[in-house]
């Protein structure tokens, strides 16, 4: 594990590392579920202004060889996900 004082910051890091997928976006034309990907990776970022401006980083691999990051808030602006993905994002050492 890396540590990063920014999501930013870590952001660059990993796209020079080969994370240049972003899981974020609704381009990406394929569709994974829990069984193809691993997260490798995970830090978690806390604002500097306000508590509300938290997220969390994921590092993934894919099964069929594709590396990238999801970007994800968590508190007040968390998107709801599935029980499965949850169990599937939390990261095991």
């Amino acid at each position: 594990m890396y540590n990063y004082d920014t999501l930013s910051e870590a952001l660059n890091d990993l796209t020079k590392r080969g994370y240049t997928l972003d899981f974020n976006l609704k381009s990406v034309q394929k569709k994974f579920n829990s069984k193809s990907f691993n997260v490798v990776e995970v830090y978690r970022f806390e604002g500097m202004s306000s508590t509300d401006d938290e997220s969390v980083l994921y590092v993934i691999e894919t099964k069929d060889g594709m590396k990238g990051t999801l970007v994800d808030a968590y508190g007040t602006y968390a998107d709801s996900v599935s029980l499965q993905m949850i169990q599937k994002l939390k990261f095991n050492k």
